[in-house]
This record gives structure tokens, C-alpha cells and sequence, in this order.
């Protein structure tokens, strides 16, 4: 898909402003304010010299709570954007809307595993 094709998705988009997440936003919320904490911890842990191990262990949970989050808005993408661009009414646009939908979650993805 070319830039100028971006507009008219951007328009459908726009029909439907509700993002897939918005009926799970306050538990997402809470997740990412318990992870802000998390990180603070390790933050105030770095700050008073605690063991290097102890503060690799906490990383490492902030980490897996980013990607579960991560993982959830993904398949809240699926779910919600490229199902929606699946309803589109005009074949033409359908493929072309589900196909750019389909390549935002992929690039998503290939970010989340780098």
C-alpha cells in the first residue's frame, strides 16, 4: 500500500474510534502503573547498591509484565482493527485495508521481538 492510500484507511479509522483495548483500558492501566512501581523499585534498589542479581531478577519481571501488556494489545489488534478491516463494505478497500492492518501487527511483532 502507498502513502496516498493512507488517507482513505485513516478516514475508516476514524468511523470507528473505539481501539480494541478501550474496553479493557483500566486494566491495562493498572497493569502499567503496578510496572511504573516496578521500575521505580529498581530505581530506588540501583540507588542504595542492592546486588546486581537481585536488581537483573526484577528486570527481568518488569520485562515479562511489558510483554505480557504487549502480547494483550496485540491480540486486541487482531481482534479489533483487522476483524474491523475485514468488515469493510467495499471489496477493493477490504484487502487493501486488512492487508496494511495485518502488516501494522506484523512490524508490531518483529518490534516486540527484536
Amino acid at each position: 500500500m502507498n502513502e496516498s492510500e493512507l488517507p482513505v484507511l485513516a478516514a475508516a479509522d476514524a468511523e470507528h474510534p473505539q481501539h480494541g483495548y478501550t474496553s479493557n483500558k483500566d486494566a491495562y492501566l493498572r497493569r502499567l502503573k503496578r510496572i511504573e512501581g516496578q521500575v521505580r523499585g529498581i530505581a530506588r534498589m540501583v540507588d542504595e547498591d542492592k546486588y546486581c542479581i537481585d536488581i537483573l531478577t526484577q528486570v527481568a519481571a518488569v520485562t515479562k509484565a511489558l510483554h505480557a501488556v504487549s502480547l494483550g494489545l496485540v491480540e486486541e489488534h487482531i481482534g479489533h482493527c483487522v476483524i474491523g478491516a475485514a468488515s469493510e463494505p467495499d471489496p477493493g478497500l477490504r484487502a487493501e485495508a486488512i492487508d496494511f492492518k495485518v502488516k501494522e501487527a506484523t512490524d508490531a511483532i518483529g518490534r516486540l521481538l527484536r
